[in-house]
């Protein structure tokens, strides 16, 4: 997502017209240290959707699960009834879809205070920029967040985690998210680039 916000001033745009933009990823946070202005740590996605369960919960607020493919979200609301039997689950629905105002719509009459947006990125990104305010809701980016949730997909190891390094385990076991992850070095690249061009210009 780094990669193609460089590359892509209209999705830069809209990343910057975000209520609160994460850094998921460990080139995300090796980038802001190059250019001299880093951050405390990644924020996985997952991780910031399971801190928010227990205050939802908390707080009465309700929760629509988007995305996935064909039975995960409904697993994932199974999953979180299980643990969180009083938080308000009031919708799901698949990311596989060609009426998209059909998804907003449900979306929408659902009620939902918050909505974790599992579509992959840039898919999801443009999804919550284009609908924002038709579903009225908080709307959040959490790419395969419900796969975990949903018990089909197991995080990494705790020291894969602690170091960065998921990265790496994910791909080692998952091949199609090789093309994605060639495109760090080009990402990395472009920083360093862009650190030289910002030093030249100081």
């Amino acid at each position: 997502m780094a990669k193609l916000a460089l590359d892509d001033p209209r999705f830069c745009a809209l990343l910057n017209r975000g209520d609160l933009v994460v850094p998921d990823g460990a080139g995300v946070v090796l980038a802001a240290k190059l250019l001299g202005t880093p951050l405390a740590g990644k924020v996985a996605g997952v991780e910031l959707a399971q801190n928010l369960l227990a205050p939802m919960q908390k707080q009465g607020l309700s929760l629509f699960l988007f995305g996935g493919k064909p039975g995960v979200a409904q697993r994932a609301a199974q999953a979180l009834h299980a643990k969180y039997p009083e938080l308000a689950v009031c919708g799901v629905a698949d990311g596989y879809f060609d009426d998209e105002a059909r998804r907003v719509s449900l979306i929408a009459q659902s009620g939902a205070d918050v909505v974790f947006v599992c579509l992959g990125s840039p898919k999801q990104e443009y999804f919550i920029d284009a609908h924002r305010k038709e579903c009225r809701a908080l709307m959040l980016g959490l790419g395969g967040t419900l796969d975990i949730l949903a018990g089909d997909v197991q995080r990494a190891p705790a020291f894969f985690v602690e170091h960065n390094l998921e990265w790496l385990y994910r791909g080692a076991f998952d091949v199609k998210r090789w093309k994605r992850l060639m495109k760090i070095p080009a990402f990395l690249a472009d920083v360093s680039h862009l650190k030289r061009t910002n030093k030249k210009k100081g």
